[in-house]
């Protein structure tokens, strides 16, 4: 799965994801007013409009980019209604070509973890019949919980060729409570960083794993020292534009040959048409331009 995301990068030249995650604050009131007409303010109707919203920005930019990261969290809350939005999205994703990152951030242990790992990126069986539950190329996990976590999801990604994307320096402010504390001498992040890479290499895909890394833009001196020790491992990068991270923090994260990264940007681009820059245009419209200028800036420092 590594070598297909690489495969799109390279064909697109556009070494980004965009992430939807749609907050009822982003959705056009045109779209809102319609479907709280029709369905009254309802989980049902917050669903419906993110679909809609989702399946626009993907219809103005699927031939722009390799890949989507949809925030689960974003549909969860809204129940049921909000999960059905959610795998529309994924589904409409994969037909328009695109290669979906679901960040769920699961992480447990046992059959539960397996669960989860069949659930986003797997396959299961109902007496004997195969199913398929979200069906996202990729997964976030969080590897908290150690080996007993992280190994059904590596078994997974090799029994269905699939990849997962680890938790280990992100970049919210706080994340050094924990991921920056010196144990012996060396901080947790670097700790957990020498372990994905172990977890790496029970699923190589070429030059690069299966099995990648979470790596924030908002701290470039931790991902140059991320990127020398993890030289196979494949970063997902946020906290580019709205957090903070400019192109000249995203460099650490590749590797000379431009690759070994894919950064993502959710309010940057799906609400673009609330920005100055790009208050003229339709909100798909704007959603392309500022994937363009997303590209247009990441690549000029590659």
């Amino acid at each position: 799965m590594i070598a297909k995301l690489i495969e799109k990068i390279k064909q697109t030249n556009a070494p980004i994801c965009v992430g939807l995650d749609p907050l009822i604050s982003h959705i056009p009131d045109y779209i809102l007013e319609e479907k709280i007409k029709k369905y009254g303010k309802t989980t049902k109707a917050i669903g419906e409009a993110f679909y809609d919203f989702n399946k626009e920005i993907i219809d103005k930019t699927y031939d722009l980019i390799p890949a989507v990261k949809p925030q689960i969290a974003m549909y969860e809350e809204f129940g049921i209604e909000g999960m059905i939005s959610y795998q529309k999205t994924v589904e409409y994703a994969k037909e328009k070509g695109l290669l979906v990152i679901g960040d769920a951030k699961r992480g447990d242990i046992g059959s539960t973890s397996l669960s989860y790992a069949k659930a986003h990126i797997g396959v299961s069986e109902i007496l004997g019949e195969k199913v398929i539950g979200f069906d996202t190329d990729f997964v976030t996990v969080n590897p908290y919980l150690g080996t007993d976590g992280l190994k059904p999801f590596i078994d997974v990604c090799n029994s269905e060729n699939k990849g997962i994307f680890v938790l280990v320096k992100t970049s919210n402010p706080s994340s050094g409570e924990f991921q920056d504390q010196l144990i012996d001498g060396t901080p947790l992040y670097e700790l957990v960083a020498k372990k994905t890479c172990e977890w790496g290499a029970m699923s190589m895909d070429g030059n690069y794993s299966n099995v990648g890394a979470v790596v924030g833009a908002t701290y470039p001196k931790m991902s140059a020292i991320l990127r020398e020790k993890m030289p196979n491992t494949f970063f997902l990068v946020p906290g580019y534009g709205a957090q903070g991270g400019t192109a000249e923090d995203l460099k650490p994260c590749f590797n000379t040959d431009g690759l070994g990264a894919i950064v993502n940007s959710s309010r940057g681009i799906i609400a673009a048409y609330k920005q100055d820059k790009y208050a003229s245009l339709e909100f798909g419209e704007a959603s392309r331009a500022a994937v363009k200028d997303m590209i247009t800036d990441i690549n000029r420092v590659l």
